[in-house]
This record gives C-alpha cells, structure tokens and sequence, in this order.
C-alpha cells in the first residue's frame, strides 16, 4: 500500500517534560510510555500500545476490570477520575488503594478522544 507509513505502536515524538524509562507522557492528545529516558524538548521513542506497570492515585481502589483509566498530567499519574484528564486504557489487573503502582492496557491513538 503505498500510503502506509508504520504501524504506530512506537512513536518518535518529543518529550514536553523529562521523562524516565518505563514511565508515561502526555503529548498533546497523545499518551506513551518512554522505551528509554528522554528529555524535556528532546526526541524519544515510546510506545504507545500495550499493558504497563505505571504509577497511580494511591486514593483509589481499582476493582473493576476494564474501568477506564485517565492521565492526570499534573500527577504524572494514572485515576480513575476524567474530570480535565486524558483517557489512556483500562484497568487489567485490579489495585488496592494503598497501591502505588497499577496496571493498564494503553489505548492506542489519540486516547482523548475515544472513551472519553
């Protein structure tokens, strides 16, 4: 096909603030998890599909599988609260409140839009 660029689980996009390896970044309508550490105004790779470890509210029991999940940006973050956040995936594995860590399957694309 000759207008097909790549698949698009891994962006090079830049970083709006430093980001660490294994950790999430909110760039524009888009969210990614950096492959390696990138920073701010730096170009980096990250993936923008799959299922991550990342740090959540620890305010928030997540027992429901599937629940959507949102980046709080300010936080760097992941809640279960949209309010101005933007949607990343969903719960796959449930979470305590006193977790500091939470599992989530990434939505792949401009996440603020579907789900939201």
């Amino acid at each position: 096909m000759k207008t097909f660029v790549q698949d698009g689980d891994t962006l090079s996009l830049p970083a709006p603030y430093d980001v660490a390896s294994g950790n999430g970044a909110q760039i524009g309508n888009l969210f990614g998890v950096a492959v390696a550490a990138v920073l701010s105004g730096a170009t980096g790779q990250f993936k923008m599909s799959g299922v991550f470890d990342l740090a959540k509210t620890t305010s928030q029991a997540w027992n429901t599988l599937g629940a959507l999940l949102y980046w709080d940006d300010s936080g760097k973050k992941l809640t279960t609260t949209a309010s101005t956040n933007l949607c990343v995936g969903c719960v796959v594995k449930t979470a305590g409140s006193a977790d500091t860590v939470g599992r989530v399957r990434l939505n792949m694309g401009p996440q603020g839009i579907a789900g939201s």
